[in-house]
C-alpha cells in the first residue's frame, strides 16, 4: 500500500511555507520596500527639478513664463473677485443712484473661481509646505529620517 501513495511531505511542507512567507511580510521587508518607496519619491523630485530648471532658463517666455502666467492671472482674478468687483458694484450702484448710470444695465459680470482655487491653492500650499520645512531646518534633499531636535530653531521676533 506505501508504494502506491508516494507522498513528498517535505515539499508539502515547504510549499505551505513558501505560501505564507509570500502571504505575510515581515517589519524587515516592510521597512525595505517603505526605504525603495521614498527613494523613488526622492529621484522622482530630482528629475521634476532639474525639468523645472531648464524651463526657467529658457529663453521663451512660453516655455519659462508659464508658471508665473498662472501666478499672475491666478492673483488678478482674486484681485477682481475680492477687491475690484465689490467695490465696482459699489460704486454702480451709487452711480444708479445718482441717474449716471441707467437702472436697467446690467451690473459688471462676476467671477467664479471655484475652478481657479485648487490651482492657486496649490501653488501657494507648496510654497508654504516649503516655507515650513526651512523654519523647522528640515533637509529635503536626503532620504530617510532627519534627527528630531528639541527645538525647531524659529525664534519670534518679540521673544528674547
Amino acid at each position: 500500500m506505501s508504494g502506491l501513495v508516494n507522498v513528498d511531505l517535505g515539499g508539502a511542507i515547504k510549499a505551505g511555507s513558501n505560501l505564507l512567507d509570500d502571504l505575510f511580510t515581515s517589519d524587515e521587508e516592510r521597512q525595505t520596500l517603505n526605504i525603495q518607496e521614498k527613494q523613488i519619491d526622492a529621484n522622482l523630485q530630482t528629475g521634476q527639478m532639474e525639468v523645472n530648471k531648464a524651463e526657467a532658463n529658457h529663453k521663451s517666455i512660453f516655455v519659462a513664463g508659464w508658471r508665473p502666467f498662472i501666478g499672475w492671472v491666478g492673483g488678478l482674478a482674486l484681485g477682481y473677485k475680492f477687491l475690484f468687483h465689490p467695490f465696482l458694484i459699489w460704486i454702480w450702484c451709487f452711480c444708479q443712484a445718482k441717474g449716471w448710470i441707467p437702472i436697467d444695465a446690467t451690473l459688471p459680470p462676476a467671477i467664479n473661481a471655484t475652478e481657479l482655487y485648487p490651482i492657486i491653492m496649490g501653488m501657494l500650499g507648496l510654497g508654504t509646505m516649503r516655507t515650513v520645512e526651512g523654519i523647522k531646518n528640515i533637509k529635503t534633499n536626503s532620504i530617510g529620517a532627519t534627527p528630531k531636535k528639541k527645538g525647531s530653531g524659529f525664534k519670534w521676533p518679540w521673544k528674547k
